[in-house]
Protein backbone atom coordinates (compact mmCIF):
# COMPACT_ATOMS: atom_id res chain seq x y z
CA UNK A 1 0.00 0.00 0.00
CA UNK A 2 1.43 2.98 -0.79
CA UNK A 3 2.30 5.75 2.00
CA UNK A 4 0.68 8.89 0.74
CA UNK A 5 2.33 10.88 3.75
CA UNK A 6 5.46 9.25 2.89
CA UNK A 7 5.27 10.26 -0.83
CA UNK A 8 4.21 13.98 0.06
CA UNK A 9 6.64 14.66 2.72
CA UNK A 10 9.74 13.07 -0.42
CA UNK A 11 8.18 15.52 -2.60
CA UNK A 12 7.87 18.55 -0.25
CA UNK A 13 11.35 18.16 -0.13
CA UNK A 14 11.96 17.52 -3.75
CA UNK A 15 10.09 21.19 -4.09
CA UNK A 16 12.14 22.69 -1.48
CA UNK A 17 15.14 21.69 -3.19
CA UNK A 18 14.55 22.97 -6.90
CA UNK A 19 13.25 26.03 -5.16
CA UNK A 20 16.77 26.60 -3.72
CA UNK A 21 17.94 25.43 -7.43
CA UNK A 22 15.46 27.84 -8.46
CA UNK A 23 16.70 30.89 -6.91
CA UNK A 24 20.13 30.56 -8.53
CA UNK A 25 18.90 29.87 -12.03
CA UNK A 26 19.36 33.81 -12.71
CA UNK A 27 22.41 34.01 -11.21
CA UNK A 28 25.65 34.87 -13.31
CA UNK A 29 26.79 31.61 -14.41
CA UNK A 30 30.24 32.71 -14.51
CA UNK A 31 30.29 33.83 -10.82
CA UNK A 32 28.81 30.71 -10.00
CA UNK A 33 31.74 28.67 -11.50
CA UNK A 34 34.37 30.51 -9.76
CA UNK A 35 32.52 30.26 -6.97
CA UNK A 36 33.53 26.42 -5.09
CA UNK A 37 31.23 26.97 -2.33
CA UNK A 38 28.42 27.80 -4.65
CA UNK A 39 28.97 25.19 -7.32
CA UNK A 40 29.29 22.08 -4.26
CA UNK A 41 25.76 23.47 -2.84
CA UNK A 42 24.16 23.34 -6.23
CA UNK A 43 25.58 20.04 -7.08
CA UNK A 44 24.39 18.46 -3.27
CA UNK A 45 20.89 19.90 -3.97
CA UNK A 46 20.17 18.35 -7.66
CA UNK A 47 21.90 15.22 -5.61
CA UNK A 48 19.11 15.58 -2.71
CA UNK A 49 16.60 16.35 -5.31
CA UNK A 50 16.75 13.61 -7.81
CA UNK A 51 17.53 11.23 -4.52
CA UNK A 52 13.91 12.39 -3.60
CA UNK A 53 12.54 11.85 -6.81
CA UNK A 54 14.06 7.60 -6.76
CA UNK A 55 12.87 7.47 -3.06
CA UNK A 56 9.82 8.16 -4.57
CA UNK A 57 10.11 5.90 -7.74
CA UNK A 58 10.78 2.64 -5.39
CA UNK A 59 8.14 3.41 -2.74
CA UNK A 60 5.97 3.71 -5.51
CA UNK A 61 7.08 0.30 -7.54
CA UNK A 62 7.23 -1.76 -4.62
CA UNK A 63 4.23 -0.72 -2.30
CA UNK A 64 2.12 -0.79 -5.62
CA UNK A 65 3.18 -4.50 -6.69
CA UNK A 66 5.00 -3.42 -9.90
CA UNK A 67 7.80 -5.72 -9.04
CA UNK A 68 11.40 -4.51 -8.21
CA UNK A 69 12.92 -2.17 -11.15
CA UNK A 70 16.01 -3.51 -12.31
CA UNK A 71 18.19 0.00 -11.86
CA UNK A 72 16.84 3.41 -10.46
CA UNK A 73 16.55 4.67 -14.40
CA UNK A 74 14.52 1.12 -14.62
CA UNK A 75 12.01 3.06 -11.39
CA UNK A 76 11.30 6.09 -13.35
CA UNK A 77 10.08 4.07 -16.81
CA UNK A 78 8.09 1.63 -14.90
CA UNK A 79 6.24 4.75 -12.96
CA UNK A 80 5.76 5.54 -16.57
CA UNK A 81 4.69 1.66 -17.75
CA UNK A 82 2.02 2.43 -15.38
CA UNK A 83 0.64 5.57 -15.97
CA UNK A 84 2.44 7.61 -12.94
CA UNK A 85 4.49 9.67 -15.40
CA UNK A 86 3.82 9.98 -19.44
CA UNK A 87 6.74 8.05 -21.52
CA UNK A 88 8.50 11.53 -22.51
CA UNK A 89 9.14 12.36 -18.46
CA UNK A 90 10.37 8.72 -17.91
CA UNK A 91 13.01 9.05 -19.59
CA UNK A 92 14.17 12.44 -19.18
CA UNK A 93 14.13 11.35 -15.45
CA UNK A 94 15.80 8.51 -16.26
CA UNK A 95 18.56 10.64 -17.80
CA UNK A 96 18.21 12.87 -14.77
CA UNK A 97 18.94 9.53 -12.76
CA UNK A 98 22.29 9.45 -14.69
CA UNK A 99 23.20 13.00 -14.19
CA UNK A 100 22.96 11.97 -10.95
CA UNK A 101 25.03 9.13 -10.69
CA UNK A 102 27.84 11.11 -12.45
CA UNK A 103 27.95 13.55 -9.72
CA UNK A 104 27.67 10.76 -6.76
CA UNK A 105 29.69 8.47 -8.28
CA UNK A 106 32.04 10.42 -10.63
CA UNK A 107 31.82 7.35 -13.14
CA UNK A 108 33.32 10.56 -15.81
CA UNK A 109 34.28 13.87 -14.97
CA UNK A 110 31.79 16.35 -13.67
CA UNK A 111 31.84 19.33 -16.05
CA UNK A 112 30.94 22.28 -13.98
CA UNK A 113 29.11 24.04 -17.01
CA UNK A 114 26.99 21.12 -17.66
CA UNK A 115 25.94 20.92 -13.84
CA UNK A 116 25.28 24.88 -14.11
CA UNK A 117 23.09 24.59 -17.72
CA UNK A 118 20.99 22.27 -15.61
CA UNK A 119 19.71 24.84 -13.81
CA UNK A 120 18.08 25.86 -16.75
CA UNK A 121 16.29 22.29 -16.93
CA UNK A 122 14.16 22.00 -13.83
CA UNK A 123 11.07 21.70 -15.32
CA UNK A 124 11.37 17.80 -15.59
CA UNK A 125 11.76 17.90 -11.88
CA UNK A 126 9.01 19.87 -11.54
CA UNK A 127 6.81 17.88 -13.49
CA UNK A 128 7.65 14.86 -11.98
CA UNK A 129 6.31 16.06 -8.65
CA UNK A 130 3.30 17.50 -10.39
CA UNK A 131 2.68 14.13 -11.93
CA UNK A 132 3.42 11.67 -9.11
CA UNK A 133 1.21 14.24 -6.87
CA UNK A 134 -1.50 14.48 -9.89
CA UNK A 135 -1.44 10.57 -9.81
CA UNK A 136 -1.88 10.30 -5.81
CA UNK A 137 -5.15 12.36 -5.99
CA UNK A 138 -6.54 9.88 -8.58
CA UNK A 139 -5.87 6.78 -5.83
CA UNK A 140 -8.42 5.46 -3.15
CA UNK A 141 -7.83 6.50 0.08
CA UNK A 142 -7.49 4.14 2.60
CA UNK A 143 -9.05 6.14 5.48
Amino acid sequence: MVDERRVRRLLQAVTNDLTFLAARRGQDREAILADEDRLAAIKYVFVTAIEGCLDVAQHLCAAAGWGPPPSNAGAMRLLADHGVLDPVLGEEMARAVGFRNVLVHGYVSVDDRQVVAFLDRLDDLQAYVSAVAGWLEGQPRSD
